[in-house]
């Protein structure tokens, strides 16, 4: 989708995907990034996954714990993690959690659908 033009975006006018019983996904796609808001509750878990895509994860509220193969880091309120494309990675919900996630390029495999990482591990939620 190519703009051409200034474009204005309302998070109320988006449609939000239920991943799971504790992820919740809103997002919009620009020429060459895509933008998303995500709403998770405590004790969810983003699967291990990779993607081409930078991503740039600001925490707005809450606290995360991201692991990674060398190790774990927990970003709360005010912090900002940047994942370099590649780079596999699994999130979890240390506390009730709003974050906005910025990767570049878009997430050709959200518009496709192809991002099953959700329904293939059978995660979701731990407690």
């Amino acid at each position: 989708m190519s703009t051409r033009a200034p474009q204005h975006h309302r998070w109320t006018d988006l449609s939000s995907q239920a991943l799971t019983e504790s992820i919740q996904r809103q997002y919009f796609t620009a020429d060459r990034v895509t933008v998303a808001r995500f709403e998770l509750k405590k004790g969810g878990v983003v699967p291990r996954h990779a993607h081409e895509n930078e991503q740039v994860s600001c925490v707005l509220t809450g606290a995360l714990r991201f692991t990674f193969d060398d190790g774990e880091v927990v970003v709360g309120a005010g912090e900002v993690m940047q994942i370099p494309g590649g780079i596999a990675h699994e999130v979890t919900v240390l506390e009730d959690t709003l974050v906005l996630d910025i990767f570049s390029p878009v997430r050709q495999d959200w518009i496709d659908g192809t991002d099953t990482y959700f329904r293939d591990s059978g995660l979701g939620t731990r407690d």
